[in-house]
């Protein structure tokens, strides 16, 4: 899945002035919406290692790759995000998020 980040974009004012980057979370949320495009709403999802390798700044093209690591119900997949064919994020994502204590 590819997407930009529209420098028009609410999350952009203060994050940083005069450079704005795409804060990781905005990236984050591109992964999960690439996860349910392919698999279907997941509910809750626990990170694993997330690693943020170089910045994403607005109107730049970044390309999302997932790897299914493990199917229901305890789902994990493997994500990159590329810009070009350098990686700027990437990490783990599982489903059923925290379980509540007895």
């Amino acid at each position: 899945m590819e997407f930009v980040i529209d420098p028009g974009h609410p999350c952009l004012p203060g994050h940083f002035p005069g450079r704005p980057v795409v804060p990781g979370v905005v990236v984050l949320d591109r992964v999960v919406e690439a996860i349910e495009q392919a698999h279907g709403l997941q509910g809750a999802l626990r990170l694993g290692r997330v690693k943020f390798l170089q910045p994403l700044l607005p109107g730049e093209t970044a390309r999302i790759e997932l790897e299914t690591l493990a199917g229901p119900p305890d789902a994990r997949w493997r994500f990159h995000v590329l810009r070009g064919g350098a990686t700027i994020a990437s990490g783990d994502i599982a489903a059923g998020g925290a379980r509540a204590q007895p």
